[in-house]
């Protein structure tokens, strides 16, 4: 039985890069001031249709939708924001703040081509910085994904930014476009034909290089941007300057996602086949309203920890954390000896793992070698008769006798020679 294609187990070596993800950005979210939110994978359709874009390739060909034994259109959720955006209004988060920052982490769906680095099933982390039109909002969270980036040792990235305007700016614009394209369109690359159509916008992602050569000579976004757009742009590029932030103007710039309006912006690094893009983003002022709840600003991004866990076993060293104590006993129907040094053992926070293999006390201890654990404690039949643990100390060969009574005070001198 294999797993589906497109899905993968996540195993104990490498839950470990997992976990330190997950450390890293609660430090930095929780000093940010941003709380975490979960939210049901299954959402209804509808959220998606109306948020996303009904012309996106994620609505149209790479959602997995179905209908649940009630007739609801049921699907598994594709991204983060929009789920953030239905918890905000449902859960009425606005009546208690007008800001409310908050931070997510976990699976999404999207029936792509799976590649490393990309599954059909994911993981995403992500940002909302919810309620401020600032463009100090948009800097805040592109420092935040900074500094999460650097934090984990990944220092070669490059980020690109953008303005796509508001929604009748890129109206125009997209008219113009493809109106352009229009006398180019037996040139054009397959899928770019095929979103002439429907998407235009999204010919700008286009990697042909043909369709790339036909669009450096056509309009420019930013010529259709308005007094407000632009401010907003130059105050975002001035903070980052500040900041020494080094970013790239990258005119082709939009996302995938219909609800984003003014910034938008990418963090890239090297070497995930062509998908590198690591971070993704921008801000989102009218989809709160769209979809129900009063006008709220607000800007965020998305993370794939696929790709970034693939960068951090290359670029940074986690130590495993190795037992400590190795308790081999033998099978004696009483256990009371062992219980009460676990208990012990758990009282000082020692790293320990029982023998529960019901072989000899020879091959336990040869076990305890072989995984690394500093300490053996044998408990035999001897042992627990006359009261007494023998202590093995594996790098040395060091062996001693020790009254149960007297085990404690012996538990708590390891933990003490071990920090020295």
């Amino acid at each position: 039985m294999q797993p589906l294609r497109g899905t993968k187990d996540i195993l104990p070596n490498e839950i470990r890069h997992w976990q330190k993800i997950y450390q890293v950005v609660d430090k930095i979210l929780t000093h940010n001031n941003y709380q975490e939110v979960r939210t049901p994978i299954l959402e209804n359709t509808e959220l998606f249709l109306r948020s996303i874009g009904n012309f996106t390739d994620i609505v149209n060909k790479e959602m997995y939708s179905f209908n649940d034994r009630g007739g609801r259109s049921i699907t598994l959720r594709p991204e983060g924001t929009a789920s953030i955006a239905r918890a905000l209004i449902s859960n009425k988060l606005y009546l208690g703040s007008r800001m409310n920052r908050l931070w997510y982490l976990g699976p999404m769906f999207r029936y792509e081509r799976p590649q490393k680095g990309r599954q059909r099933q994911f993981h995403q982390l992500g940002i909302e910085c919810i309620g401020s039109s600032m463009p100090r909002a948009d800097i805040e969270v592109i420092r935040i994904a900074i500094k999460i980036l650097k934090q984990l040792k990944l220092e070669e990235w490059r980020l690109e930014i953008n303005s796509i305007g508001n929604l009748e700016e890129r109206i125009k614009y997209t008219n113009h476009l493809k109106l352009y394209l229009i006398k180019y369109e037996k040139d054009l690359d397959e899928d770019s034909q095929r979103r002439l159509k429907d998407n235009p916008l999204r010919i700008l992602d286009s990697k042909n290089t043909k369709t790339q050569e036909i669009l450096n000579y056509g309009p420019k976004l930013r010529e259709y941007l308005e007094m407000e757009s632009v401010k907003h742009f130059q105050e975002v590029c001035n903070d980052l300057s500040r900041l020494s932030i080094k970013y790239y103007i990258n005119d082709k710039l939009v996302r995938g996602l219909d609800y984003y309006n003014y910034t938008a912006f990418e963090i890239k690094t090297k070497g995930i086949n062509e998908q590198n893009t690591i971070c993704g983003g921008g801000r989102y002022d009218e989809l709160i309203k769209q979809l129900g709840g009063p006008y709220t600003p607000s800007v965020g991004w998305a993370m794939g920890l696929e790709r970034l866990t693939i960068i951090m076993k290359e670029k940074l060293e986690l130590v495993e954390s190795k037992k400590v104590i190795y308790i081999a006993n033998s099978n004696s129907n009483n256990s009371d000896t062992i219980w009460q040094v676990i208990n012990i053992i758990d009282k000082y926070q020692l790293h320990f793992e029982l023998d529960i293999s019901n072989s000899s006390l020879n091959k336990q201890i040869k076990k305890a070698n072989q995984i690394g654990s500093k300490i053996c404690f044998i408990i035999g039949n001897d042992e627990i008769l006359n009261k007494y643990i023998t202590i093995k100390w594996l790098e040395t060969g060091t062996q001693q006798r020790v009254p149960i009574y007297k085990i404690d005070n012996y538990i708590k001198y390891v933990k003490f020679s071990l920090k020295t």
